[in-house]
């Protein structure tokens, strides 16, 4: 019986759904993530799911294994190849000071030492001629001298490679003739835009993190042929589509926020489902917190990540869904700073040894160790991946930090939850009040492990009164990878002014893209159903810097001479900026193309009907719970929601439980179980 299934790695446990596509059923697996060893968590999950490895079909994977490896960069000996005269491009960055009065600023910290970064006599212009031929026997000598040096990748980024790269391939070639055991990349590759800075930090990151993502997908790859697996793993990308993994072995930075992009992609297809246009994801699982806006249905997609934040961090210029993550989770530790206040996060206890009430050795009290002593949680039931909780050790370490504010213990959980929720708030501002929306016209999707727990606080926090919880919230990220399709993003930098620059050519050019992406995704592992093709356009103001991204209209200028690109293009930027100059000249600067190749996707099973009020056995009992440390411990209905039917109303307080997670409504909320299973949420002005 053919099996699709999905497998998410985070920071503290390794989520698995699948898909039985003759039955229909799901079938749910949680399992502790291995630090030590990814690829075991990947088939402990498996395992807890009960996925007959010699029916597996079709896998996705997503995983954290590049931005960790980023992050605290345990990456690859790596070199850097650059053209004559641009060696310190990449170590002086842009000059960003966006903190203008702070003497304590820190600039970013190449992953490239000076001493690995050579340069080889060659150039090209912007326009794509060729200045200077490459040099090949120098390029020789620089690549003697690499083995030497002992490196395990090398990244090229020669000048102008986007716009013609034919000296990076030869290149290429070169290098991997002398060093056939070392990881290269080209810029080219991996990126199309201009900015030479941008540009070469991507493909330094890439190269950074090659060797150990290449090994690792690899083995994955090779441990599930070896236990029966009739299926070559699919990889979920920060683009939102899936890709087969020699793509994804030679774009390994497309794998950034693999994880979170599968909550995204289960967002906007249950946003189909419930009718809605627009939505915030809200992912809050053991490490993070992560959001993101949908808007008419369509993927949030930034042009630039910046790796360990915008101040100081390295920019990777990929396709990437625009996501907000904050380092706040349920196993964020709650400490004290010299002055004695109180922070939580970003700091995580993670999956080794966690939380104290996981009972693996935590000594820390954290998010989910505050939720034990008010009650949120039951002290004597289970977490994720069934580990009962240790209700003792939780009161244990929050006591221990309640002595040294000098608190009682409930006034310092309280505060614990309070500042996690403050915390995780403001990634969904980052999200919408910062870019000008308001959180309060959209309805909050709350998943991961933790969400359902804490997101009434959060909604409160913003204003936002429409939240809904789907089916299967503490794995719904996984779910969400089994929505998605095969998708490739290219992006090509070629500066036209409208006006003077026929139509026909846009046109053109857009078409030599999808025939190129074509290609690709049908070159492909992974089978297709159909291919559509999505057009778009950075574009500017002559005489602007920076570009607004905006879906491209059809390029055939109207009969009264009136461009449709440019009134679209008009109508971005007045939105974005709030004016818009219709009488000046524009000019398109890149051409942007996905190309989306269909997939199969489950289908999600309804519940049966029942009335307004729960049936009796849904009710499993009470419990007191602290929602407020003034007014005390309230007692609180608790339901199983796996009982729960479509048109039942729980009106809280309530504990909604289910085996990986739990939905808290506090005073004054009401849950409605729609046909879908999902709880439609509405907060209450309760505490």
């Amino acid at each position: 019986m053919p099996i699709r299934a999905a497998v998410d790695i985070g920071g503290t446990f390794t989520d698995v759904v699948a898909y039985h596509e003759q039955t229909g059923e799901l079938l749910l697996g949680k399992a502790l993530s291995t630090p030590r060893d990814l690829i075991q968590g990947v088939f402990d999950g498996l395992s807890t799911a009960d996925v007959p490895l010699d029916e597996l079909a079709f896998l996705i994977h997503g995983s954290t294994i590049v931005v960790n490896a980023l992050i605290e960069r345990r990456g690859a000996r790596t070199a850097l190849v650059t053209t004559a005269g641009f060696r310190d491009v990449y170590e002086i960055g842009r000059i960003n000071r966006p903190d203008a009065f702070n003497l304590s600023f820190t600039r970013h910290r190449p992953l490239v030492p000076r001493e690995l970064v050579l340069e080889i006599p060659e150039r090209i212009a912007a326009d794509g001629m060729v200045m200077r031929p490459l040099d090949e026997e120098r390029a020789r000598a620089v690549a003697r001298k690499l083995a030497g040096l002992g490196v395990e990748a090398v990244a090229v980024a020669l000048l102008h490679a986007y716009r013609n790269p034919a000296h990076e391939r030869r290149l290429g070639q070169l290098l991997r003739e002398e060093l056939p055991d070392v990881y290269v990349t080209l810029s080219h590759e991996i990126s199309r835009e201009y900015r030479e800075f941008e540009r070469t930090s991507t493909v330094v990151a890439n190269a950074f993190v090659g060797p150990i993502v290449s090994d690792y997908l690899g083995r994955l790859d090779q441990r599930l042929r070896q236990g029966g697996a009739r299926t070559s793993v699919a990889i979920m990308q920060s683009n939102g589509g899936v890709s087969d993994v020699a793509t994804a072995s030679a774009q390994c930075v497309q794998m950034l926020e693999s994880g979170p992009a599968g909550g995204v992609v289960g967002t906007i297809a249950l946003c189909e489902a419930l009718g809605y246009r627009e939505a915030i994801a809200f992912d809050m699982g053991g490490t993070t917190a992560k959001s993101a806006v949908i808007r008419d249905l369509t993927f949030p997609v930034a042009s630039d990540y910046f790796l360990g934040g915008y101040r100081t961090g390295l920019p990777i210029r990929i396709p990437c869904l625009d996501i907000v993550e904050v380092g706040t989770g349920g196993g964020s530790v709650a400490w004290l700073d010299e002055a004695g206040g109180v922070h939580v996060g970003p700091r995580s206890a993670g999956a080794e040894p966690g939380p104290a009430c996981f009972g693996r050795g935590g000594t820390e009290p954290t998010i989910t160790d505050a939720a034990v002593v008010l009650g949120h949680l039951s002290p004597d039931g289970r977490l994720s991946g069934d580990l009962p909780i240790d209700g003792e050790a939780a009161h244990h370490v929050v006591r221990t930090l309640a002595e040294r504010l000098g608190l009682d213990i409930v006034t310092a959980a309280a505060g614990i939850i309070a500042i996690g929720a403050a915390a995780m708030a403001n990634s969904v501002r980052a999200v919408t009040t910062e870019r000008g929306l308001d959180p309060r016209d959209f309805a909050l999707f709350a998943y991961g492990g933790n969400g359902p727990l804490h997101i009434s606080l959060v909604a409160r926090e913003l204003g936002v009164t429409r939240v809904v919880i789907p089916p299967v919230p503490a794995v719904f990220s996984a779910l969400g990878m089994l929505m998605a399709d095969a998708r490739l993003d290219l992006v090509q930098t070629g500066v036209r002014t409208l006006g003077s620059t026929d139509p026909g050519e846009i046109e053109e050019a857009y078409r030599t893209l999808e025939v190129e992406c074509a290609q690709r995704l049908r070159g492909s592992a992974i089978g297709l159903d159909q291919l559509e093709f999505l057009r778009a356009a950075d574009m500017r103001y002559v005489g602007q810097e920076h570009t607004v991204t905006l879906p491209a209209p059809a390029l055939l200028a109207a009969d009264d001479g009136d461009d449709p690109l440019k009134r679209a293009f008009d109508a971005a930027h007045g939105q974005r900026y709030s004016h818009s100059a219709p009488g000046e000249p524009a000019q398109v600067v890149s051409l942007r193309v996905s190309a989306v190749g269909k997939l199969g996707k489950p289908d999600v099973p309804k519940v049966a009907a029942g009335d307004l009020a729960p049936p009796a056995p849904a009710r499993t009992g009470a419990r007191d719970v602290v929602f407020d440390p003034v007014a005390g411990a309230v007692p609180t209905a608790v339901y199983d929601r796996a009982r729960l039917l479509a048109g039942n109303r729980v009106a809280g307080p309530a504990a909604i439980e289910e085996p990986t997670t739990t939905t808290l409504l506090r005073p004054g909320d009401t849950a409605r179980v729609d046909e879908f299973g999902n709880l439609l949420v509405e907060i209450g002005a309760g505490a």
